[in-house]
């Protein structure tokens, strides 16, 4: 099981490390986000990435020394949690989150309302829908959830 939850600095994210954490996100993403076709996931792939790259807080998953799954944080935001599908309902993003609420005061999260399963898990974890948008922050359309803890 989980091992390790890893903080990586900017300067620490390889190009072999962002690989591995864009394999976890397709995965998850075709596990989870039914409403996406894979277009749309080699789309997205580029956003995806650039994300990992630059967002203020990435936390990593190992399960022994490989990645199972992430978090991304920026400005008290979830901005990314994503687990291999092998992990899905073990706990895990829960343990993400509850580091975030404690660690970095996490207030904030975005949910694609077409992925119910996240919807629900959210609301379990605290956070209640204040804001409903059309289209993600990227102008695609894909209905957005705004919530807040």
């Amino acid at each position: 099981m989980v091992t390790n939850i890893i903080d990586i600095e900017k300067s620490q994210r390889s190009q072999v490390l962002i690989d591995k954490l864009l394999e976890i996100w397709k995965a998850s993403v075709r596990a989870s986000h039914h409403f996406l076709t894979e277009t749309d996931i080699a789309r997205l792939t580029p956003q995806a990435e650039g994300a990992l790259r630059y967002i203020e807080t990435l936390w990593v998953m190992e399960d022994g020394n490989c990645p199972v799954g992430f978090m991304g944080v920026q400005e008290r935001k979830i901005e990314m949690l994503f687990l291999h599908p092998d992990y899905f309902r073990k706990g895990l993003g829960k343990m993400l989150v509850g580091r975030a609420f404690r660690d970095l005061d996490v207030e904030y999260v975005d949910v694609n309302e077409q992925n119910s399963n996240a919807k629900e898990f959210y609301e379990r974890m605290g956070f209640k829908t204040f804001k409903r948008n059309e289209c993600d922050s990227e102008g695609n359309p894909f209905p957005i959830l705004e919530m807040r803890r």
